[in-house]
């Protein structure tokens, strides 16, 4: 991939958790993500309560999804996100062998602008994100409608999927 550093480009970044507070996790995250260097923060969704996806004997998550605009490249702008996870106490090491387990913060990069990229340690578009109605439903709250890069329209990818126990929070 090459792209002009000094160009920014818009990232949305899903967010999630379901352990302790997540309410108050995820309005602390999106506060923390307001101080990304050289980035702006655009906006974020409404917070949503949705079962787990993956291993579901767990508690259900909040998630949420923010836009950014940017001039960090991918992999730097995913080493700030991982940073902020630990400040929130997620440590990424202890989880090895548990996927989609429960978490005090999750913070994915769903899109950075119309990138493709798959390299160790991060894939973009986020390889899940048109099988996830829990990060399409806050997404599509942002935009009216998005390509994912390699999948084609969000929304479309969003009918195709159940959507049933997403509920929107009446908090932020």
């Amino acid at each position: 991939m090459s792209r002009n550093q000094n160009l920014p480009v818009v990232a949305f970044i899903g967010l999630g958790g379901n352990v302790g507070d997540p309410i108050a996790t995820l309005r602390s995250a999106l506060h923390r993500l307001m101080t990304v260097p050289r980035s702006r923060f655009l906006g974020a969704s409404r917070f949503y309560r949705t079962p787990a996806w993956g291993e579901r004997d767990q508690a259900d998550f909040v998630n949420a999804v923010a836009a950014i605009e940017t001039a960090l490249a991918p992999k730097a702008l995913l080493d700030e996100l991982l940073g902020i996870e630990r400040q929130f106490g997620r440590q990424r090491d202890s989880e090895a062998g548990v996927r989609w387990g429960p978490r005090t913060l999750d913070l994915d990069i769903l899109l950075y602008g119309a990138t493709s990229l798959d390299t160790a340690g991060l894939t973009l578009p986020h390889p899940h994100l048109h099988e996830r109605a829990f990060a399409l439903v806050p997404l599509l709250e942002l935009v009216d409608d998005i390509d994912i890069p390699g999948r084609g329209s969000a929304r479309g990818a969003l009918t195709r999927l159940d959507r049933s126990g997403i509920q929107p929070l009446a908090e932020r």
